[in-house]
């Protein structure tokens, strides 16, 4: 099912690319999020593929409404398209397909992928962390200052202001920062507004998969395929940073 998944991702990656940005068209959608036709097109190959590998799972999509036979399902398929569609429209190469297998409220299978970085991460519940084919894992050593991975709306609206005596890089889509925290690229990365289950699944089971720890705002886990698929708050740190994070965003 992996091996299977992982070309899925890569194929909805080629749809994705396939998109000429001259001919992009950005829709605003009733929550005033944004979406484009790569949006719907990679929904498309993901749905198609994802629910041939496995025709019993539910589904959760941020492109498709929302059936809530998937409450009843043992498996879920948790998928955002496009995961940073406003960077991904403005030609920067920080956007990420994410999608997540959740049994029982949670992840036991997720990948994350970059089209175009070609960055592929994976994980499998018990087997550790990935990226193109070799093992990753959080930083095992605090940083000092921490190294912290950010919204760049949240910077620009200055959310960040009471972090700035710690190395913070500007970065679009949550679910390819959380992927780089598993990858040791950074201490952690936070959002503390109300993200949504699409966003997170996937990057929740790669950090902790990646010896890290995942909690929405309060600190609390997070549990997945919920009638209402807010989530307050996400947090992605490694074991080392853990406790100065939770100190540093509640003081």
């Amino acid at each position: 099912m992996l091996k299977k998944l992982l070309l899925i991702m890569q194929e909805a990656g080629e749809a994705i690319l396939s998109v000429k940005h001259d001919e992009l068209t950005l829709t605003a959608k009733a929550n005033k999020d944004v979406v484009t036709q790569a949006d719907l097109l990679a929904n498309e190959v993901l749905k198609k593929g994802l629910l041939t590998l496995l025709p019993e799972a539910g589904w959760l999509s941020e492109e498709s409404v929302d059936d809530k036979a998937r409450l009843q399902a043992k498996y879920v398929w948790i998928v955002d398209p496009i995961d940073g569609t406003r960077d991904f429209a403005k030609g920067l190469p920080e956007y990420a397909i994410s999608v997540a297998l959740v049994e029982n409220a949670k992840p036991i299978l997720a990948s994350i992928y970059n089209p175009a970085s070609k960055e592929l991460f994976w994980a499998e519940l018990g087997s550790g962390t990935w990226c193109n084919g070799e093992r990753v894992t959080c930083k095992p050593i605090l940083s000092s200052p921490l190294s912290l991975l950010a919204s760049r709306s949240e910077v620009g609206r200055g959310e960040w202001l009471r972090f700035q005596s710690h190395e913070i890089k500007s970065i679009g889509s949550i679910a390819y920062k959380m992927a780089l925290v598993a990858a040791g690229k950074a201490d952690a990365t936070w959002s503390l507004g109300y993200k949504h289950e699409w966003d997170v699944a996937a990057g929740a089971l790669l950090v902790t998969e990646a010896n890290g720890c995942v909690m929405d705002r309060g600190g609390k886990e997070i549990l997945f395929n919920q009638e209402n698929v807010k989530v307050p708050g996400i947090v992605a740190t490694s074991l080392a940073a853990e406790q100065l994070v939770r100190d540093l965003i509640n003081p």
